[in-house]
């Protein structure tokens, strides 16, 4: 069944490049395009498209405003174009707020190495949102309370998932919402590492603003997110949250009750030891590493000083980014959660937590900061 699909930009020349991208492959179907946020309003409601592509600044009403009375009337997946400075950052999180998905820059040289990559990105960033719509379950919830280089080789070299690699294994736990059969495994920790890509924003905030003040634990947390983004998202987070969130920089010392966001188009490594852990920010231009920031490298990085201490929970993301650096982290004992697939935007990243063997507890995105803080308080 084609993917229908509605093209919201009051740029007709967008529009009809969004157009030639997308209807490339024929399981995507160009349902109509909307020139301003109240035609895409009255479009979306009466034409009932499988995912919407959406303009921030636009006239007559806005992509935000636009959204917002959307999902007022209808759960459709939402994706937003953007441009990447931080007002754009600002006003694509303000959507993302409002319950759009995700977003992508209108330059598309900024996510990819040429127009070919670029336009398959797209499509296969569609036909993720749309996979839920189509099976009827929810899509998102819309409110709200990303030694180096011989890594790098090391994770290069591991086999891609295939359709067959997803057959659901044995869970050691499995955490249904709304339940109390969770209980806190007792070990000792010294790091929380959380790792997400499409869906993060919304995840990340829904948890991060549930933390108490004095949350005993560094948290390090890695969104596939552009560099004009992080800043402005680590400012948000920081308003909204009890605990301290600020956007990593080369050298910040972990300490207790900090959360620090990877900085888009970097790595954020970790170094020195239990009792004096650093933040390394580090250049990327390696081809061979697709995420800038990778949850992989910080993963690994993690289990190198921590071993296992380290809680590593892996949110909604399209890919399998997390699992090998979760495999170092599994050998050496830590503890691995994953978002289950009914509270998740895109169930990629965790599924392939899943499908490896590596996940100790599936949980719903609910019920993470509560279980959270049960499971390094051992309350």
């Amino acid at each position: 069944m084609a993917i229908k699909v509605l093209v919201v930009d009051d740029s007709s020349f967008f529009r009809r490049r969004l157009t030639e991208i997308l209807t490339k492959d024929g399981d995507i179907e160009l349902v109509d395009t909307a020139v301003n946020g109240q035609e895409a309003v009255d479009k979306a409601l009466a034409l009932k498209p499988d995912v919407i592509t959406m303009d921030v600044e636009m006239p007559v009403l806005d992509g935000i405003s636009a959204v917002r009375q959307i999902m007022q009337q209808q759960r459709i997946p939402i994706l937003m174009f953007s441009s990447l400075t931080h007002e754009g950052a600002k006003a694509t999180l303000d959507a993302l707020e409002a319950g759009a998905v995700d977003f992508l820059p209108k330059k598309f040289e900024d996510i990819a190495r040429d127009k070919d990559e670029a336009g398959q990105l797209l499509r296969d960033r569609v036909r993720a949102v749309a996979r839920k719509r189509q099976l009827g379950r929810p899509t998102f919830s819309s409110t709200l309370g990303n030694r180096t280089e011989s890594l790098t080789a090391k994770l290069a070299e591991r086999p891609a998932l295939t359709r067959s690699s997803f057959e659901r294994p044995k869970l050691s736990e499995r955490v249904a919402p709304g339940t109390s059969r969770f209980q806190p495994s007792g070990k000792q920790y010294k790091l929380v590492a959380i790792g997400t890509s499409t869906g993060g924003p919304v995840a990340l905030q829904r948890i991060i603003t549930a933390l108490p003040a004095n949350f005993p634990l560094p948290i390090v947390l890695i969104q596939h997110m552009p560099a004009a983004f992080t800043g402005a998202f680590a400012q948000r987070l920081n308003s909204l949250a009890k605990v301290e969130v600020r956007e990593a920089q080369d050298n910040d010392v972990l300490r207790p009750g900090v959360a620090y966001l990877a900085p888009g188009g970097k790595q954020m490594l970790i170094e020195g030891s239990e009792r004096e852990a650093r933040l390394r920010i580090k250049e990327d231009d390696s081809a061979r590493i697709t995420f800038k920031p990778s949850v992989d490298i910080t993963f690994a990085t993690a289990a190198k000083v921590y071993a296992d201490k380290v809680l590593a929970i892996v949110l909604t993301g399209m890919g399998a980014d997390g699992r090998e650096g979760a495999r170092l982290l599994k050998q050496l004992g830590a503890r691995i959660w994953a978002q289950d697939e009914a509270s998740c935007v895109v169930y990629g990243m965790p599924q392939a937590i899943a499908a490896a063997g590596l996940m100790d507890v599936e949980v719903s995105l609910n019920d993470v900061a509560t279980k959270l803080v049960a499971e390094v308080t051992h309350g």
